[in-house]
């Protein structure tokens, strides 16, 4: 249980970064970080954190993939744990 509690930080954590850095390089006009890595963070386990720099930054709000895509990786994942916990105690 504690390794996958590191996991979920640093997962979170990376997907905060990651979008924050999107942001910035999009305001910079440089390359940017490809959408597919964000989605990645998001389902490996960085869907808070994903969700909170979507928030924090206001970046990608308006895309389908994001504004649905990452609200529904995060129930998919708790809905997950909570049915681990079920099944498993």
């Amino acid at each position: 249980m504690k390794l996958l509690g590191i996991w979920l930080l640093i997962a979170n954590a990376a997907g905060y970064v990651l979008m924050g850095e999107d942001k910035r390089r999009a305001l910079l006009k440089a390359r940017r970080v490809p959408e597919r890595a964000l989605l990645l963070a998001a389902a490996a386990g960085g869907s808070m954190g994903v969700l909170l720099g979507m928030l924090s930054y206001h970046h990608k709000t308006r895309h389908k993939a994001f504004y649905l895509g990452v609200p529904g990786i995060m129930l998919a994942q708790i809905l997950l744990a909570v049915g681990a916990i079920v099944i498993f105690g």
